[in-house]
């Protein structure tokens, strides 16, 4: 019993010393909505701060576990969706047992930060069946130590930013603005250049698992939307083969890709309807998935706004994005 009250103390003065350094933070508002504080160059929501917190300093990675990476709005659900099929169901399933058809991808694979540190108690991520499959839209450096040094993979997926911005900028409206106007275009372009923004800076967030995968290939694989879009086939046959789960079947590797597909993700009955975390709608997850959708919205000035960002950060890295695809 005194065991049992000392580590209890001990877990609340830890947890005090947290909430007194993130309020120690430098703040900003996001979308006049959410208060973010800088947290070792990057802007988060304090709730999330103590969950990076938790899960890079207690997480025990497994050397088959696999981390999917990315920023916000960029592939996540994607991903998610086929990773799960290609590690963890057979291939010639019937429809009524795809687990797809049951949950939305952000239930099946969820995110650390926002979803298993945020549960309290903190769900038994050790008793789930191996591999484990988990996401993070953390920075690389924020990752706990035991997943950089193990042989535990990880696979990025990036989108061009001016796209990436768009998707934002929809996907925010409908959470934060629900039937007012939308959040100034302008305003949020902005924000993005300046990094001001949940999870930003963006530019950063990208190239630091850029340059990770550039030097460490066997590790980490670095995807990049538009290639998916334009060769799914291509970059999932690449994605099984990095995941030690090659195709032997053509037809195979078919199914994986049409089941995935983000028009039949998109018109799957379970993500018309419900919601998986915080009340955001399923449906919100799924939006037109194109390449140079910005087009649509952004003006010359925003565009070049963001032009000259994306080369001043990525510059002399290598990393480079299509930002329009031929129809």
């Amino acid at each position: 019993m005194a065991d049992e009250e000392s580590n209890s103390n001990i877990s609340q003065s830890s947890e005090e010393k947290d909430d007194a350094l993130i309020n120690e933070l430098p703040s900003a508002l996001f979308w006049d909505a959410m208060e973010i504080r800088k947290w070792q160059g990057f802007w988060f929501e304090p709730g999330l701060i103590k969950c990076a917190m938790k899960f890079s300093s207690s997480f025990q990675a497994g050397n088959d576990d696999v981390l999917l990476a990315s920023a916000p709005k960029t592939g996540t659900t994607w991903l998610k969706a086929l990773c799960l099929c290609i590690l963890h169901q057979n291939h010639n399933i019937p429809e009524n047992e795809d687990l797809l058809t049951k949950d939305n991808p952000q239930f099946h694979v969820q995110t650390v930060e926002s979803s298993i540190y945020s549960t309290k108690p903190t769900p038994d991520l050790y008793s789930t069946p191996s591999p484990r499959l988990i996401h993070s839209h953390l920075p690389f450096h924020f990752l706990p130590n035991s997943i950089i040094n193990s042989n535990c993979k990880i696979v990025c997926v990036a989108r061009n930013p001016k796209d990436t911005l768009v998707s934002l900028w929809h996907f925010f409206n409908s959470i934060f603005r629900g039937n007012q106007e939308p959040y100034p275009l302008e305003k949020a372009v902005d924000e993005f250049c300046t990094g001001v923004h949940q999870y930003g800076p963006y530019f950063e967030n990208v190239l630091g698992y850029w340059l990770e995968s550039q030097k460490r290939p066997e590790k980490i694989l670095f995807l990049k939307y538009e290639e998916m879009i334009k060769d799914p086939k291509e970059q999932v046959r690449k994605l099984g083969l990095f995941l030690g789960k090659p195709f032997e079947k053509e037809e195979d590797l078919e199914k994986v890709v049409w089941r995935c597909s983000l028009e039949r993700l998109r018109n799957l009955e379970v993500n018309k309807n419900g919601s998986v975390i915080y009340g955001v709608p399923n449906a919100s997850y799924f939006r037109k998935g194109i390449v140079g959708d910005w087009k649509n919205y952004l003006n010359p000035e925003m565009e070049n706004r963001i032009n000259q960002t994306t080369h001043l950060k990525f510059k002399d890295s290598g990393l480079e994005f299509e930002e329009l695809l031929e129809s």
